[in-house]
């Protein structure tokens, strides 16, 4: 199944804002550990996309790369370079999200390899992120080149549950 990847613009952002608000909304439901916790319904989902990373990217400060299937939003993940004067080298991987749907076909791969380049060119030489211990992201990450920097225990609440859960800080140096 072909992807198309896309850097969005804050127009092509509010345009897809159903389409990003289900990708997140079915992500968060599918047990995803990325910020948000049950019960979590599209409106805040979509909140997330207006109130925080509309404001970045109109900023010029985060990049949302999409992929769409078919015309359709299947997969994103955003590259933040809002980083004090001290970390001007450096940029931070956040919310790799793909639709359950569209799992397996190496979306979220292309998706990560389609980071590098524009953090290149920023020029940032470090990347930076955090992934819930032992997730499948994990192995991913890993076999991009990523390393482990250590882990957190009891760092975040897992979506649909009261248990803990740690977290494992990565990096990769371009």
């Amino acid at each position: 199944m072909p992807a198309s990847l896309r850097h969005f613009s804050p127009t092509d952002i509010l345009a897809s804002l159903p389409e990003l608000g289900a990708l997140l909304h079915a992500c968060v439901h599918d047990g995803a550990s990325i910020g948000f916790i049950l019960p979590f319904d599209v409106a805040a989902s979509q909140a997330f996309w207006t109130d925080n990373v509309l404001p970045a990217v109109t900023r010029g400060v985060r990049l949302l790369l999409v992929a769409e299937v078919d015309g359709r939003v299947a997969g994103a993940v955003q590259l933040d370079w809002d980083t004090n004067p001290n970390q001007a080298h450096r940029a931070e991987v956040r919310k790799l999200l793909v639709a359950p749907a569209y799992r397996r076909l190496g979306l979220a791969r292309q998706l990560m390899q389609a980071l590098e380049e524009p953090a290149r060119r920023l020029p940032r030489s470090l990347l930076t992120l955090d992934t819930r211990s032992g997730d499948h992201a994990q192995a991913l990450y890993l076999s991009l080149g990523y390393v482990v920097a250590g882990s957190i225990p009891a760092y975040a609440l897992a979506p649909a549950s009261d248990r803990l859960d740690a977290t494992t800080i990565m990096y990769k140096q371009l």
